[in-house]
């Protein structure tokens, strides 16, 4: 699961990059990806239009709003940490808020940048993704590329992780 604040930028963007890496990989009827946010705010939106139009810009391919399977924002709740094998913050903030829902799981809650090769030695807030919100489509487009930075690394640890569960 990625998690972000509402669930309409970030978290949503990081689901679909990570889905298409998985398939990619020969993974995706073995691993289920899903996204939430800490806040309720933006409770039962699409995801953000911005988000959206830069992922289809780049190829990938997202359900249009008024399909089924369409994103709708919702808020993590304590039972979905608990059911997944890894959960992944898009910030410091958001895994802080996370292990404080399910402190019992904070073992598997981790930072998305923290699986960027280029990321590493950052700490802290150096590991968080860039919140696009408030920006402009660039803002969007230095989202996607910190997505698809990690993301192959996201798809090794969970090889990894299913080859130890074989």
């Amino acid at each position: 699961m990625t998690v972000c604040t509402g669930n309409i930028c970030r978290s949503p963007m990081a689901e679909v990059v990570l889905r298409h890496r998985l398939a990619e990989a020969g993974l995706d009827g073995r691993v289920e990806v899903d996204s939430t946010g800490i806040s309720d705010e933006e409770e039962g939106r699409p995801m953000d239009r911005r988000a959206r139009r830069v992922l289809v810009d780049a190829g990938y391919d997202v359900p249009a709003d008024d399909s089924p399977e369409a994103h709708r924002a919702r808020q993590v709740e304590a039972w979905q940490v608990d059911e997944r094998d890894l959960v992944l913050a898009m910030t410091a903030a958001h895994r802080r808020a996370v292990q404080r829902l399910a402190p019992g799981v904070s073992h598997r809650v981790a930072l998305w940048r923290s699986f960027d090769p280029a990321a590493s030695g950052l700490v802290g807030a150096g590991l968080d993704v860039a919140d696009p919100w408030y920006g402009d489509m660039s803002d969007f487009e230095e989202c996607l590329a910190q997505m698809e930075a990690a993301a192959d690394g996201v798809v090794e640890h969970v090889r990894e992780a299913l080859a130890q569960h074989a």
